[in-house]
């Protein structure tokens, strides 16, 4: 028989919908439920593609007798962190300051029934091990604590909700106080962790870290060639690994080794979208085929197995098909021998380290490139270009074979936040390669979030079979306006301007903090929690405060809308000292802060359309990275002042640096080598 959870529409909640264990979703039953019985709150937080949460699923939440303790002692709550992010954040905290030691997935955590924490934890065995006690007994314990320990637990919650309250309790730096000393100093610490062997910050796991990245990147434009090293290294290396899907695209989501060699084999959304716009900027910058490559390669993978027929693209893919982390990925030699030619394998196996030991498991090989085309070529007597025709065959073949085996599971419910991260990089590297198919599949995304999951001025924070729902968060607004910004930048539509302008008037009515500047999590009229985060770091996904600062300094100069380059300000304003403290925290937010002491350059075409598109494709094939490109075709009208340039038979480009803009340009040369010359960045 089927618990609450069937009628959600998060792929995670359903998979719990058959336990034995009664759960509620999160809401007002839950919590007046347990009000009403006195009964302490389980709250049991993952998501789908999570391994460990199916672990403790199968051992705990699937077995009628701790069911049985779970139902008698608590009411139970179970949150899919993708839909309910903002709770995610909140006990995540909490988990932190009470355990004294990070948190994860899946988080298990107890509240009293006013949802307060008072004891947590992250995955527990059905049976005492790993240093851990048993779930069955810990849940006893807890249950005797709340009975027994109430003005304990009671003195306890005052000290945390304080420790919340106090964290927004900084002040905010004077505008004439925003400096580059964070962005130099956020440089400087993640060179020092920057691995120059293997790519990446730091040792095993490791974590692609998109925004650090495109930091770095961004440095070079500066003129920094080591920050670009750290970049394109990094990139290189991913690109060579086994956290990178050889056979099918895309990448999973971080590295259990330093080497990159192998994943944790799920694949989120969230991670691809940032990469896939990253490797087409880096390809701009340095010119690496291999970054033109994993682009194709990623927006293929994209298209083919995580957009939907009606437009959005899903969350993610599982790490496990069959109940086996990385069984659809991984191969034996004699497998793969026996789908290719021997001419094939003789280039497949030493390529892809099928001639070493097994990497996985001790029993199986993840593929990774163990040694260059070049050295298997020299090696086995044939031209490079003869052994790339073998290995594209053979790869061919492989991957044919791959796509017969069970697959794992996805998650089909459309995220917006996640959504925009992913339209953005769909866009960015369809001007870059020139691919309308790429560009097509963007728009079809974006499409459908305004179709769907835009109503009464307002965003749905999530869909899944024909139901939208959940108040959107600021990650959801602030990656969505910068989706429409690139989008904007790929093929010019007025409704694309005016929905952004949308977007960012429900930023500033609903989330911002208009005392002491930035953004909250949650909107102005969200459901009340014991706390209201204000986040400025990036984790897994780039800051929302780093995006909407981002964003709003941008469509300022689209616009003209002084009321978004101001908001951008006092965001910057309210983060200084945590820049300062912590900036290889928040590279989202110094890249903000450098459009803000350098103002974006904004390049506006006007013209005849096939014309525009050839000068729009010359500028797509520099690295621009504080350089907003708007090609507005001669029938665009009512346009706003800033955009509204004169029209006529042949293309002409106007330069602006903030507010001051150049004479007309009317020869593609003369703005090639006007945007060739380096940017003045601080």
């Amino acid at each position: 028989m089927a618990n609450r959870l069937a009628q959600e529409t998060s792929p995670y909640l359903q998979q719990h919908a058959g336990n034995p264990v009664d759960w509620h979703a999160w809401g007002e039953e839950a919590l007046g439920r347990a009000r009403e019985e006195d009964k302490p709150i389980l709250l049991s937080v993952g998501y789908s593609a999570c391994h460990w949460c199916h672990v403790m699923a199968h051992e705990s939440f699937e077995d009628p007798a701790v069911a049985e303790v779970m139902n008698r002692l608590f009411v139970n709550v179970k949150v899919d962190r993708e839909e309910r992010p903002d709770l995610d954040q909140i006990y995540q905290l909490a988990h932190q300051m009470l355990a004294q030691r990070p948190g994860g997935w899946p988080l298990t955590m107890f509240l009293t029934p006013d949802g307060a924490p008072f004891f947590g934890g992250t995955y527990f065995p059905k049976e005492p091990r790993y240093n851990l006690p048993g779930f069955p007994q810990l849940l006893e314990r807890v249950a005797q604590l709340y009975r027994e320990q109430r003005a304990e637990i009671g003195r306890q919650n005052e000290t945390l909700l304080a420790t919340f309250q106090n964290m927004h309790a900084g002040v905010p730096a004077h505008h004439s106080e925003l400096s580059a000393a964070p962005i130099d100093e956020g440089l400087r610490s993640l060179k020092a962790s920057f691995d120059s062997r293997y790519g990446g910050f730091g040792g095993a796991p490791k974590f692609p870290h998109p925004a650090e990245l495109e930091f770095c990147l961004r440095r070079s434009a500066a003129g920094d060639g080591a920050a670009q090293r750290v970049a394109t290294t990094t990139l290189e290396r991913m690109a060579l690994g086994g956290i990178y899907d050889q056979l099918g695209g895309g990448f999973a989501r971080y590295s259990v080794d330093a080497q990159w060699q192998i994943p944790h084999f799920e694949k989120m959304l969230y991670d691809n979208g940032p990469l896939l716009r990253l490797y087409a900027d880096a390809w701009t910058a340095a010119r690496n085929p291999l970054f033109a490559r994993v682009a194709a390669e990623t927006a293929g993978w994209v298209m083919r197995e995580m957009q939907s027929p009606e437009g959005g693209y899903y969350s993610s893919l599982d790490a496990d098909s069959e109940h086996e982390e990385g069984k659809f990925y991984v191969w034996t030699p004699e497998e793969a021998q026996a789908l290719v030619s021997a001419e094939e394998y003789a280039v497949l196996a030493p390529f892809y380290g099928l001639e070493g030991p097994p990497n996985f498991e001790n029993t199986h090989w993840h593929l990774h490139v163990a040694i260059a085309l070049a050295a298997v070529a020299e090696r086995i007597g044939k031209s490079e270009d003869e052994c790339a025709r073998l290995l594209e065959s053979g790869k061919g073949k492989l991957f044919a074979a791959r796509e017969k085996r069970i697959r794992p599971g996805r998650d089909e419910k459309v995220l917006v936040s996640w959504n925009a991260l992913m339209i953005a990089g769909m866009a960015r590297a369809a001007v870059v390669f020139s691919r309308s198919d790429w560009l097509l599949s963007a728009k079809k995304a974006f499409a459908f979030i305004r179709g769907t999951m835009w109503e009464s001025e307002r965003l749905l924070a999530t869909y899944k079979d024909g139901r939208a729902h959940l108040n959107a968060y600021l990650d959801d607004y602030a990656f969505l306006l910068f989706a429409a910004i690139e989008l904007l930048q790929a093929e010019f539509e007025q409704g694309t301007l005016a929905f952004a302008e949308e977007l960012a008037e429900v930023l500033l009515e609903q989330f911002e903090d208009k005392e002491n500047g930035g953004f909250f999590f949650t909107s102005h009229d969200h459901e009340r929690l014991i706390h209201r985060p204000k986040p400025g770091y990036d984790n897994a996904t780039p800051s929302g405060n780093g995006m909407a600062a981002l964003a709003l300094q941008r469509l300022h100069f689209l616009t003209g809308g002084s009321r978004h380059a101001l908001a951008g300000e006092r965001t910057l304003a309210q983060f200084h000292s945590a820049m300062s403290e912590q900036p290889g925290g928040h590279a989202t937010l110094l890249a903000a802060l450098e459009e803000h002491l350098t103002p974006t350059r904004t390049i506006i075409l006007r013209g005849p359309s096939v014309e525009l598109q050839r000068w729009r494709s010359a500028l797509a094939q520099r690295y621009l990275p504080h350089t907003v490109v708007m090609a507005i075709g001669n029938d665009a009208e009512d346009l706003p002042p800033v955009l509204a340039k004169p029209v006529g038979v042949q293309v002409k480009a106007w330069v602006c640096e903030g507010v001051s803009c150049l004479a007309p340009i009317d020869r593609l040369e003369n703005l090639v080598k006007q945007v060739s010359m380096p940017e003045k960045i601080q």
